[in-house]
């Protein structure tokens, strides 16, 4: 099948009568490792490298594209399962009138992604698609449906499992004139998720009985968002079936989330509000019921609402969500800008933004006492219900907390202020498996002078206290950007009561047309590189680094 798509990927863009065009990108991020016992970062090989090479056609009837990876010898945390090369990423794609038809690899999201998220984030090691197909077809203003089945990619292989679904948004203010009128949209949809594996692994829960895995697992989701003017409601409810697996002890309780956002934009004040609770929501298209799986076998996603920090200190323990064991989140952010020649806005004006964020385990109360003894150990309610839950009441951890309260402001024509001061709760022992609460307390200070059209510095200062884990932390920067081309950047983050470390790090970067160059040595920190809620640990590292990006 791949030798068949590569080849139409060749043939049938050129065969089109209309106008093709090209593109694609190149990406190569290279390591030249080198040891340092005082991080823990081990020398494996000469020369390590993550390389990208993507290739799309399109025209207008047909597109084609391919991407080549290669990570036959990959950067430090990619070994494992990464360890490879070849051509995962292939597809053509069809448009004709109403319908358009993919075969191939394809990325597709379903309303918010509960039942349904493929798509790849490099820096998590992410890339989740599907292979097979997918319809899309829009038979009148206002009226999307999509349909798709396929084996979702796991490092260099497929999955066994087939996953299908389909997926259906109504816009009803197409369709209905006093809304849109008005300028109100109200759209509607629903989605449906199936996923088909004949698993016959035998997980026993005593000497005699063992877990029956259901071949089809479907889930579910519904959900309805309104847009008026400056006001946004949307609100989504999704539903899986019972899906023993190793993520939640084999246990056969359905799972559902239930997700809950309005927002406010006018100008010079945004509003949000959001609300979320999950339980039991671990979704995969995994072959192995005695192994936990990872992030690259999920077929859902649940994005965390937490606060996605820029800053080093503030991302230094980002939150992963609880999918399995489900969870409480709230985020709610107020931002207002204090307008120029004002008391508070002062000449040129002042933004100020307050974020805060919750995230609390939901009321579990076990049920019986069944011991079920596999290769996992010994799980204590591996083929009941699991527990009981109370959707409003809360369980007795907090899983993490953020509230920071950001400030920017002009303080002359070429001096620019940004502050932050952050005060963080984050499990340890929930979140990564060992140590308890952490508390910080974090501030930044960032600065940027413009000396003329060309030449601006900026300069970064953060601290941040902790109590229970690796004490104070103390983190500078100072980046020179000479525009068009140059920007010199150099770093440092120190620990300031424990181990004394300081991890430098200098890069320079050179920018001409569509191509990026940089070059850089430093140490690199062991850590958790988060997006979204998803997390992947990050090994450390030390040694000279080359990053080159193309477009075309």
């Amino acid at each position: 099948m791949k030798k068949l798509l590569i080849s139409l990927l060749i043939l049938l863009p050129l065969s089109a009568t209309a106008q093709v065009t090209l593109n694609g990108s190149i990406q190569s991020d290279v390591l030249v490792p080198e040891n340092d016992e005082a991080i823990g970062a081990e020398k494996t090989e000469d020369v390590v490298t993550n390389t990208y090479v993507t290739l799309q056609m399109t025209s207008k009837y047909v597109d084609a594209g391919a991407r080549l990876e290669y990570l036959d010898h990959p950067l430090p945390g990619y070994e494992k399962d990464f360890k490879g090369w070849g051509v995962p990423h292939f597809y053509v794609k069809g448009r004709y009138g109403m319908a358009e038809l993919t075969a191939g690899t394809f990325y597709e999201q379903f309303g918010s992604g509960f039942i349904l998220r493929t798509y790849e984030e490099r820096s998590l090691g992410v890339d989740n698609s599907l292979l097979g197909g997918r319809l899309v077809l829009k038979p009148i203003e206002g009226l999307n449906i999509k349909l798709l089945s396929g084996k979702q990619r796991r490092y260099w292989n497929w999955n066994k499992a087939l996953v299908s679904g389909a997926d259906v948004e109504m816009s009803l203010d197409e369709w209905i004139p006093s809304l849109k009128n008005k300028d109100t949209h109200l759209m509607v949809g629903a989605s449906w998720v199936n996923r088909y594996e004949n698993n016959k692994e035998e997980v026993f829960v005593d000497a005699v009985h063992k877990i029956n895995f259901p071949k089809y697992v479907n889930a579910w989701d519904v959900r309805v968002s309104l847009n008026r003017g400056p006001w946004s409601v949307l609100a989504e409810y999704a539903q899986k079936d019972n899906d023993p697996s190793y993520a939640n002890g084999y246990i056969f309780r359905k799972g559902n989330v239930a997700m809950l956002s309005g927002s406010y934009s006018k100008k010079g004040l945004s509003v949000l509000l959001q609300a979320k609770r999950s339980e039991n929501m671990s979704f995969k298209s995994t072959g192995n019921a005695n192994k936990a799986m990872g992030i690259s076998s999920s077929i859902g996603h649940l994005l965390a609402f937490t606060q996605e920090h820029t800053y080093t200190l503030p991302a230094y323990y980002p939150y992963a969500t609880q999918i399995a064991d489900g969870e409480w989140a709230y985020q709610a952010e107020v931002g207002y800008n204090f307008k120029r020649n004002t008391p508070l806005g002062g000449k040129y004006g002042m933004n100020v933004k307050v974020n805060y964020s919750y995230v609390r385990a939901i009321d579990r109360r076990f049920l019986g006492d069944v011991s079920l003894n596999n290769l996992a150990g010994t799980l204590t309610y591996g083929g009941t219900d699991g527990y009981k839950s109370s959707f409003f009441k809360w369980g007795d951890d907090t899983y993490y907390q953020d509230l920071n309260i950001q400030l920017s402001r002009k303080l002359t024509k070429d001096f620019k202020l940004f502050l932050m001061y952050m005060n963080q709760r984050y499990n340890m022992l929930k979140i990564e498996g060992h140590g308890g609460m952490v508390r910080s307390n974090i501030f930044v200070a960032d600065g940027k002078y413009q000396f003329s059209p060309k030449v601006t510095l900026r300069g970064e200062m953060q601290y941040m206290t902790t109590k229970g884990d690796e004490g104070d932390w103390a983190f500078g920067l100072l980046e020179l950007s000479l525009v068009p081309h140059w920007m010199i950047t150099i770093s440092d983050q120190f620990n300031v009561n424990q181990s004394h470390i300081h991890y430098y790090l200098g890069q320079v970067t050179f920018t001409t047309g569509a191509h990026m160059i940089q070059l850089g040595y430093g140490r690199v920190q062991e850590g958790y590189n988060c997006s979204g809620g998803v997390c992947r640990y990050v090994p450390a590292s030390k040694g000279f680094t080359l990053s080159y990006n193309y477009n075309f």
